[in-house]
């Protein structure tokens, strides 16, 4: 029980962060509606965030059968296939994530602005265009969300069901917060919740490019293996790319059992370390991690100079 609640523990990390992000656009949406006397268009809305949430689950169905018909296909290289393409699949959700970790915390303080002024704009159109408009702008912010919270879910393949519960989980407790705010009036510190969950969120995607470098060198090792003529790329026989091995703590704090299970879902803990998977780690931590928190900074106001009048005199 707690080995599958600590692989569900970074799905649940990202599904509620991404979900309160959605939460939020819809709770906008919806108190413009209401301010507006335009209640009567709420059902677009409920129907953008249930296609919003189906065309998520159909990326992954379509992610599914693309990673299973690849390596039906190419049955003889599928133990190198398989690492290359959750390479890419974790080098996909690392830009997606850290670009969204970084752009969502400088577009915070204008989101409200923003997305009032585009629903402004489409509540000006006529017929049913104006429920076509509300449809498209909740489905983008649902499905944007979504799909990079099903792309982080097909890196972590080794997850299982464990996955889906801590996805679950997430979606249940992003949408209780929802309604909190816009339903019931709950008072919650929005900027200290996306600060703290944008620290473990980077923490999470950093343990991603420990399993890139993994994953491109178990590629290269496996190559090594089938090719007809030796390519001589390994120069170790547990380590092609990754250099010498760092540690080794498996003996006492085993990333398969708590509590170095839990240390490797949140902060990307590994008890076997090589030394390129240790630098990667750390230049993204330091690279990401400083933009992240100059984007927390808050912006300085333009300084707005004296106009002087000159006399004619």
């Amino acid at each position: 029980m707690v080995m599958d609640f600590s692989a569900a523990l970074p799905t649940f990390v990202i599904t509620l962060r991404e979900g309160v992000e959605a939460a939020l656009v819809v709770g906008i949406v919806l108190a413009c509606l209401q301010k507006s006397q335009r209640s009567y268009l709420n059902p677009w809305v409920y129907l953008g965030i249930l296609a919003g949430l189906l065309g998520s689950a159909l990326i992954g169905v379509s992610l599914n059968w693309t990673l299973n018909r690849l390596t039906l296909t190419h049955a003889d290289f599928a133990p190198v296939l398989e690492p290359l393409l959750k390479s890419g699949l974790c080098l996909t959700a690392i830009g997606m994530l850290s670009w969204m970790l970084i752009w969502m915390t400088q577009q915070a303080r204008s989101l409200k602005t923003e997305i009032e002024g585009s629903l402004i704009a489409t509540l000006q159109k006529e017929g049913r265009s104006v429920g076509w408009g509300v449809f498209t702008l909740v489905l983008i912010a649902v499905l944007r969300e979504g799909f990079e919270t099903v792309l982080f879910i097909f890196t972590n393949l080794q997850q299982g069901a464990a996955g889906s519960v801590g996805a679950i989980a997430g979606l249940l407790a992003a949408t209780g917060i929802g309604f909190g705010l816009f339903k019931f009036g709950v008072k919650i510190n929005i900027r200290r919740f996306f600060q703290v969950m944008g620290i473990f969120l980077l923490l999470i995607v950093s343990g991603l490019v420990v399993s890139v470098c993994k994953n491109m060198d178990a590629a290269v090792l496996a190559w090594e293996h089938i090719a007809t003529t030796p390519t001589r790329l390994c120069f170790a026989q547990d380590s092609c790319l990754l250099g010498p091995q760092l540690w080794d703590t498996s003996h006492f704090l085993s990333d398969h059992q708590f509590p170095g299970l839990i240390l490797k879902a949140l902060f990307g803990y590994r008890d076997h370390i090589y030394l390129v998977q240790a630098l990667s780690y750390g230049i993204f931590v330091l690279t990401v991690g400083r933009l992240y928190l100059r984007s927390l900074q808050p912006q300085p106001k333009p300084q707005i100079r004296p106009t002087v009048y000159q006399s004619d005199s």
